[in-house]
């Protein structure tokens, strides 16, 4: 089978680091596998794309930013090279501008966002031109679905499939540990004692919540005077980050705080810290928050609908965030948890692999 997989932006972020899992995992499975994008590849990507490259999976991404003329026809002559059997657009952008094109080839649109993108009227109004276009539509949770039924209405067929995560890559080895449980640049950059450590891994906009961990961690402080704070994701708003590093600074927090950018060894972070916080005001079905429950690390998150299947799990708090007393109390007792055997059955990067091959068998015929 030849697969098409059509993202916005290569870049160091979840829905984009799921589509490479799956392409070298079709890759290695006996698939032609090529991943397109409309919008140039950031730089933070190399690493990824290296990795493509050496499992003989096909990158064909735009030299410099077309407008919407060039990314229509640099799409169409990528899509007529590959000669795909199947497509899947991942994200709203992606999925409009396929399906406007004069192809075929049966499409699938994969549904990532968090947030309701229909809500914005420009979009629900070329969806509902679009829509049939579409042989399927994915969504990475079930609010995703009950979203486009509200906006869209109908459409067969609307299927949830979890996004995965290679558990493998993430379980905790002690092995990864340096002198002072250091991995990597970002835990060499920490110092101090990486048994006190919380990371807060995910992109610098308002509703990760960054500002929330910085003053909750100011109160960490208080019991644990030893612990530190890695902040580390991509700069989506660099006024919103320029906030956190201020925020960082008028709490005298710049000794025990260190903010950067996105790190291509989050497996060895994790395995470095021993807390996880992730306090999203909204999530669809996040990859990082998969990542730290294979891990093992200890997880304080946010009591949002997304990370609710989590509840009960062991080493797994989800609190009001927004309460920060509530939120640093939290963070101060994962400090002295160990780490916990989780199961990941059905959503490891292996079963989503498989769902969409499923799929694209389905819309094939």
């Amino acid at each position: 089978m030849r697969i098409f997989q059509l993202i916005l932006a290569p870049r160091l972020s979840g829905a984009e680091m799921l589509v490479k899992g799956i392409a070298i995992d079709h890759q290695q499975s006996g698939h032609s596998v090529c991943i397109a994008s409309l919008l140039p590849a950031h730089g933070d990507f190399a690493p990824a794309a290296g990795e493509l490259a050496a499992n003989r999976v096909t990158c064909v991404f735009p030299p410099r930013r077309y407008e919407k003329l060039g990314r229509l026809l640099f799409l169409y002559r990528a899509i007529r090279r590959f000669k795909p059997d199947v497509i899947f657009a991942h994200a709203t952008i992606p999925a409009l501008y396929v399906r406007a094109l004069p192809v075929r080839v049966p499409i699938v649109w994969v549904m990532h966002s968090g947030v309701d993108d229909f809500q914005d009227n420009r979009l629900q109004r070329a969806e509902r031109l679009l829509s049939l276009r579409a042989k399927a539509v994915i969504g990475v949770s079930q609010k995703n679905i009950d979203e486009y039924r509200r906006a869209i209405g109908r459409h067969p067929p609307l299927i949830v499939v979890p996004n995965g995560v290679d558990a493998e890559r993430f379980r905790h080895r002690e092995s990864v540990r340096g002198p002072r449980g250091e991995a990597g640049s970002a835990g060499a950059a920490t110092g101090g004692d990486a048994a006190k450590r919380i990371v807060q891994i995910g992109r610098y906009i308002a509703e990760k919540g960054h500002l929330d961990t910085v003053r909750a961690f100011k109160r960490v402080l208080d019991v644990e005077p030893d612990a530190r704070l890695l902040l580390c994701g991509v700069v989506d708003d660099v006024a919103y980050h320029a906030k956190v590093c201020a925020l960082v600074d008028e709490l005298g927090l710049a000794s025990h705080v260190e903010v950067t950018g996105p790190q291509t060894n989050v497996a060895e972070i994790l395995a470095a810290s021993s807390v996880f916080a992730m306090p999203s005001r909204f999530e669809a079905h996040s990859i990082g928050f998969l990542e730290a429950l294979a891990s093992g690390i200890p997880v304080v998150a946010n009591t949002i609908d997304s990370f609710a299947f989590a509840r009960g799990w062991p080493g797994v708090q989800l609190v009001e965030t927004s309460d920060i007393d509530r939120y640093a109390q939290a963070l101060a007792t994962a400090l002295g948890e160990p780490r916990a055997q989780r199961s990941l059955d059905g959503l490891t990067l292996e079963d989503t692999a498989e769902r969409y091959l499923a799929i694209a068998r389905q819309v094939i015929g």
